[in-house]
């Protein structure tokens, strides 16, 4: 099997953008969405305590926010930047000199919730991917346009429909609106710490996902190095507590390789080689169950 498609990159973003529905690949179920919604947590790893801010800047339109937590205005740079819920990536890539987000992740929720996580010096997520709560999405930065020169920091947005910029909303983490204009928040995302190329091992690039409702999601990666395929379910639900979840890999005239069981964290890592062949991959976590057909085929 070949690697199909190349990250997306150099996605132009107009501030006309947010009265633009973006369609998301395998959206979270609404009912799903609406639980989320009140469960955002920080876009930041566990535990952290950051500083958020939504008067300083005059580029703000309304309630987004922008974190620091370092004593010195390069102290952020690089720091982890977190999904602060599940959803499917709808945008990751640089704004060029269009506008002044810079590296932009966008994270569609369903629902119409999506968060947006700008300035950002890396993006570690690509166009249509599934993400869990706590995942890494990039590191803190300045990027932006050009001429304009900033400090590092996160430009975090909670937005609900298109209709911007009244579409933004309030930011709420673990359940608690934010204390507008400023507070310190520490970190409650403390959800699955495993990542797809971390299971499958190095080499290992993802190139298809798929939600699994807000129970997890299962991910198809490709080693370019070796030809071999490798398909892990990651959990969103009950992490850290073992419980039914299955990731599965059958290549075209072969027997179907799976992994199934009662797993805290993630089931795989299933690995087979198939060059020159279509593969069926798929999951389950919860009540979730997800079966692709056959395809990724050469």
């Amino acid at each position: 099997m070949k690697l199909g498609a190349a990250m997306v990159a150099g996605l132009a973003l107009l501030l006309s953008l947010g009265t633009t529905s973006v369609a998301a690949a395998d959206p979270v179920p609404e009912s799903d969405a609406q639980i989320l919604a009140t469960n955002f947590q920080l876009p930041f790893p566990c535990n952290q305590t950051w500083t958020g801010n939504s008067s300083n800047s005059s580029a703000h339109q309304s309630w987004e926010i922008d974190f620091n937590r370092g004593s010195t205005a390069d102290a952020d740079l690089g720091d982890t930047v977190v999904a602060a819920a599940a959803g499917t990536v709808v945008i990751s890539a640089h704004q060029g000199s269009t506008n002044g987000y810079g590296n932009l992740v966008k994270i569609d929720h369903g629902g119409g919730w999506t968060t947006y996580y700008a300035h950002l010096n890396t993006r570690t997520v690509s166009e249509g991917q599934a993400v869990s709560q706590g995942q890494q999405v990039g590191t803190v930065g300045n990027t932006s346009k050009p001429g304009n020169n900033i400090s590092p920091h996160l430009h975090y947005e909670v937005r609900l429909g298109t209709n911007y910029p009244a579409n933004i909303q309030k930011a709420v983490f673990n359940g608690v609106t934010f204390g507008y204009p400023q507070q310190s928040v520490t970190s409650k995302n403390c959800g699955n710490p495993h990542t797809p190329t971390e299971v499958c091992g190095s080499g290992y690039d993802v190139i298809d996902s798929a939600t699994l409702g807000s129970d997890g999601a299962v991910y198809l990666l490709y080693n370019s190095s070796n030809g071999n395929n490798c398909v892990t379910t990651l959990k969103y639900k009950n992490v850290g507590t073992a419980t039914a979840t299955t990731a599965y890999l059958e290549v075209e005239g072969s027997t179907r390789k799976t992994d199934s069981g009662n797993f805290a964290y993630y089931a795989g890592p299933v690995i087979a080689s198939a060059a020159g062949k279509c593969v069926r991959w798929g999951g389950k976590a919860g009540s979730s169950t997800y079966d692709s057909p056959p395809e990724h085929c050469g």
